[in-house]
């Protein structure tokens, strides 16, 4: 499984941002949604026969990333 990296820069938070930034960092995290939304898709077809209920809830968590990923787009379409 790839390694999976949270570490986004030295930048305090708070300091404010400049569009650019703001562009980034959104498009950034549009990104990293949607990774974990397939990942979490990919396990659950993995985990169904051991456990069905599990499998349901991780599908449903990736629903979830889905609905914050599209905020997320709104917001980038804001900038």
């Amino acid at each position: 499984m790839d390694e999976h990296n949270h570490e986004h820069g030295s930048q305090k938070h708070g300091d404010g941002l400049k569009k650019h930034e703001v562009e980034h960092l959104i498009e950034h995290w549009i990104e990293h949604n949607r990774s974990h939304s397939e990942s979490f898709r990919a396990r659950a077809d993995e985990m169904e026969a051991t456990s069905p209920k599990a499998a349901a809830r991780v599908r449903e968590a990736a629903e979830l990333m889905d609905a914050c990923t599209k905020k997320l787009v709104e917001a980038a379409g804001e900038v």
